[in-house]
């Protein structure tokens, strides 16, 4: 098991300008410094960059590379950085992973090809193609509800033992029947990781290594101390984290990602919430439910 990857995971936003203040949208990189600080001093293990809470789908090439250097340089090899490299067109995906300047870069988390909804065996071919062409470890990343399409457990364990380069899957099925088969069949060493913070307690308990998570960019401490009790067998500390951030958890993703957790990160002073179309704010009403939320799990007072 690669042990960089075990705890708590954040997939990173990406900070924007205000376009208001005449800066266009661009990305904000004072406020990426001011994430990541605040990320690293309260206990992440490893971070994500470029994932779907990074709105990657709205970067251009350009700024894709320039964010990734930025955000090796910022994080100064305190901890492991994971590149999110996704996409529907196999070929382009290989051909992007190859642009990339992977110094600084310890794994690559790579999503199921979306949209086109690939057959079982169209999902295996494509990740084999990408094991033979990446110089770095990768991470499935299996999430239905946005790509269309799922990784059977099935397909997940046949790439598990075919590639030992594909070191474990981020699982965002909500689907622990699925999860219970991976752990069951998986090598010893392969990795299964929780994609859903609300989920982080069950699927460690069942014998996940951890989470990528989403609410860790706002609570780094309170979602490193769940993991960590969990972890370690504590129980009874894991259950309490977990039920005081239950509710915030839940909020944040009402009006969809990464809405939520950036209007948290405004809140707590760390970078604005400014996300680019077609992705919105927060209404009103969600942000008032989660401000109430965060001062009733003791997290945030306003």
């Amino acid at each position: 098991m690669d042990e960089r990857f075990r705890g708590l995971g954040v997939a990173m936003v990406t900070p924007f300008r205000d376009p208001s203040t005449g800066s266009g949208g661009l990305i904000d990189y004072a406020g990426l410094e001011r994430l990541i600080e605040h990320m690293i001093t309260g206990g992440v293990d490893y971070l994500v960059s470029m994932g779907t809470t990074g709105e990657s789908v709205t970067l251009t090439k350009a700024e894709k590379h320039e964010l990734l250097a930025q955000t090796i340089g910022f994080v100064h090899n305190r901890v492991p950085i994971v590149l999110g490299v996704g996409g529907n067109n196999t070929a382009e995906v290989i051909e992007t992973l190859n642009g990339f300047e992977m110094d600084g870069v310890d794994a690559i988390l790579s999503v199921s090809p979306y949209y086109n909804k690939p057959t079982q065996e169209g999902i295996y071919q494509h990740y084999k193609a990408i094991a033979r062409s990446s110089l770095r470890p990768i991470i499935l990343y299996n999430v239905p509800g946005r790509t269309g399409s799922n990784i059977t457990a099935e397909t997940t364990v046949r790439l598990a033992r075919d590639f030992a380069n594909i070191i474990g899957i981020k699982e965002a099925s909500a689907n622990l029947d699925q999860m219970g088969s991976i752990l069951k069949h998986k090598p010893a060493d392969f990795m299964l990781i929780s994609g859903d913070d609300a989920l982080t307690l069950p699927i460690i308990a069942m014998g996940g290594v951890g989470v990528i998570s989403v609410a860790g960019n706002a609570l780094p401490q309170e979602c490193s101390m769940l993991v960590d009790a969990a972890l370690k067998g504590d129980l009874t500390t894991a259950r309490k984290e977990h039920l005081r951030l239950i509710e915030v958890i839940n909020l944040l993703f009402v009006e969809g990602n990464p809405g939520g957790i950036k209007e948290v990160l405004k809140v707590l002073g760390v970078c604005g919430d400014t996300m680019r179309l077609p992705l919105v704010n927060i209404s009103e009403g969600t942000a008032k439910k989660l401000y109430h939320a965060l001062a009733d799990a003791d997290v945030v007072r306003l």
